[in-house]
C-alpha cells in the first residue's frame, strides 16, 4: 500500500558545557557574571548542606518524611536562576533548592516537613505554588497559571518541575497537550533522575528520550546534562526567552541522578547497585562546578561553615515554634465541610481535649506531649 511521509525523522539535541571533570567547552560557555556564578554555587552548596542536615533531623524524629535533593542541585539552580521574581515557580516535592533560591526561609521548609500547615503557605509576594506530593497533579495547574498570564497580557512565565515518573501520568500528557494548543508561556523542567522510586526509567517508557515527548504536542524539547549547571542554565534561559517572547512552551529533560534515597522512607540498596551509584558520584554537580570555579579563582574559603551556621540558626527558629494545631487540617479544602468531615473534626476535638489534664485549683493546664512523628524514637539510648 503506498504511503506518504508527513514528518521527516525528528531530532533531539543534547547540551553539555562542563564535563564530569569540570573541563569547559569554551564555545558553549554562557555569559554569567562572577558574582552570579558565586551565588549559584552558594545556593547549590546550601541545598546540599541543608539536605544532609534534614536527613539527620528526620532520623532523630525532629521532622517527618521528606525527599532529599542530593545530586540534583544543578538541575534546580541552573533553571530557577533564569526566572524573575514576578514569574511563577511550580514545584513538585523535591525542589528544596529551587525554593531556597526563591526566598523560602529554611525554618518554613522545616515546618512543612514537620506537619505544620503554615510551612506550605507561600508568602504574599511569592509567585510560587506550594509543594505538591501527588505525582504530576501540579502540571495542569501550572498550565492554567500560564494561560492566565497570557490572557491578562502579563509578561510573566511559568516554570514547572517534575520527575521522570511523572511522565507516565495522565496529568503530564494533558498539561503538555493544553500547553501546546494554547501556546502558553511555560517551561517544563523534568528532572530525570533515572528512578521513579524503585522503577527504572527503562520500565517507564520505550522512548529514547523524555524530551522527544514534547514534539508530539507541537513544541520543542531538549535534553541537557542535568549535573552541569551551565548547560541547564543555557537551555533554561533560551526556553524562558522563547516563552516570554510569545513563542510558546518548551520541555527540558535534565539527565541527572538521585544520589540518596527517594524519600527518607526508602531503602535504595534494595533495587540499585553500589557500582551504579559510584559512577554517578563521579559526575557530582557540585564537584564539577567547584572545579570550574577553582580555575576562575571564584571559590570562597569557609563557605561551608558559614552555611552550616545559617542552617543551625534556622533549625533553632523552627524548633521554637509552638505546637501545631491538628484541627487546621480541616480548614482549607472545603468552604463548607461535608457531614462526614464534620464528624471527623468533632472526633478530633474530643481527642485533643482528652489529652489535656484538668488543672488543679489555681494551677495551670498541663498538656501531654504530642504524638510521635513517623519513625520517631520514643526511647533514649542515653541515661536520663
Amino acid at each position: 500500500m503506498p504511503r506518504v511521509p508527513l514528518e521527516p525523522r525528528f531530532t533531539i539535541e543534547y547540551l553539555s558545557v562542563l564535563d564530569s571533570d569540570g573541563n569547559l567547552d569554551t564555545t558553549l560557555e554562557p555569559q554569567i557574571s562572577p558574582d552570579d556564578l558565586k551565588r549559584l554555587y552558594r545556593a547549590m552548596l546550601l541545598g546540599r548542606r541543608l539536605d544532609e542536615r534534614m536527613v539527620r533531623l528526620q532520623r532523630q524524629g525532629r521532622i517527618g518524611t521528606f525527599a532529599p535533593i542530593k545530586g540534583q542541585e544543578a538541575s534546580q539552580m541552573g533553571s530557577v536562576f533564569t526566572l524573575r521574581p514576578t514569574d511563577w515557580m511550580v514545584p513538585s516535592f523535591r525542589e528544596t533548592g529551587a525554593m531556597l533560591w526563591r526566598g523560602w526561609p529554611i525554618e518554613k521548609i522545616l515546618l512543612f516537613f514537620a506537619g505544620y500547615l503554615e510551612g506550605g503557605q507561600p508568602a504574599p509576594d511569592h509567585h510560587d505554588l506550594p509543594i505538591t506530593v501527588p505525582v504530576a497533579t501540579q502540571l495542569p495547574h501550572a498550565v492554567g497559571l500560564a494561560y492566565a498570564a497570557q490572557y491578562r497580557g502579563d509578561d510573566a512565565i511559568v516554570m514547572a518541575y517534575f520527575g521522570d515518573g511523572a511522565t507516565s501520568e495522565g496529568d503530564f500528557h494533558e498539561a503538555l497537550n493544553f500547553a501546546g494548543v494554547w501556546h502558553v508561556p511555560i517551561v517544563f523542567v523534568c528532572q530525570n533522575n533515572q528512578w521513579a522510586i524503585s522503577v527504572p526509567l527503562k520500565k517507564q517508557t520505550h522512548s529514547r528520550t523524555l524530551a522527544q515527548k514534547a514534539l508530539a504536542y507541537g513544541f520543542p524539547g531538549i535534553q541537557v546534562d542535568g549535573n552541569d549547571v551551565l548547560a541547564v542554565y543555557a537551555a533554561s534561559r533560551e526556553a524562558v526567552e522563547r516563552a516570554r517572547a510569545g513563542d510558546g512552551p518548551t520541555l527540558i529533560e535534565c539527565v541527572t541522578y538521585r544520589l540518596g534515597v527517594h524519600t527518607t522512607a526508602d531503602d535504595p540498596t534494595r533495587y540499585r547497585s553500589d557500582e551504579e551509584v559510584k559512577e554517578w558520584v563521579r559526575k557530582d554537580p557540585l564537584t564539577r562546578f567547584s572545579a570550574y570555579l577553582q580555575k576562575r579563582n571564584l571559590l570562597e574559603e569557609g563557605l561551608e561553615e558559614k552555611l552550616d551556621d545559617e542552617i543551625a540558626a534556622a533549625v533553632k527558629r523552627f524548633e521554637a515554634a509552638a505546637v501545631a494545631d491538628p484541627l487546621t487540617m480541616f480548614d482549607h479544602v472545603y468552604a463548607e465541610l461535608p457531614p462526614h468531615l464534620v464528624t471527623q473534626r468533632e472526633e478530633m476535638v474530643q481527642r485533643v481535649r482528652s489529652r489535656v489534664i484538668e488543672p488543679p485549683a489555681g494551677g495551670e493546664t498541663e498538656q501531654l506531649e504530642s504524638p510521635p512523628l513517623r519513625g520517631q524514637r520514643r526511647t533514649s539510648r542515653w541515661p536520663s
